[in-house]
């Protein structure tokens, strides 16, 4: 066989293998694209549940602002 045709044999294989290899991701991607969950929605927070979070917050912040006035932390 000539050198040429080797060499062209070669070219074809390649491309032929990359063909595969690109088929074989684009269908990894679409197939992954097609089975992921669509996202769910954040839960809303009422006005009320707001609001309690942060009076609990706020308590918190106080009563740590307390104990560090009683137990001063030395430097």
């Amino acid at each position: 066989m000539s050198e040429k045709a080797t060499w062209w044999m070669e070219r074809k294989m390649e491309r032929k293998n990359g063909l595969i290899a690109t088929g074989i991701g684009v269908l990894l991607l679409v197939t992954g694209g097609c089975a992921g969950e669509t996202p769910k929605p954040a839960p809303t927070m009422t006005q009320e549940q707001v609001r309690s979070n942060a009076d609990k917050a706020f308590e918190k912040l106080k009563q740590e602002e307390k104990n560090r006035t009683v137990d001063p932390v030395p430097y």
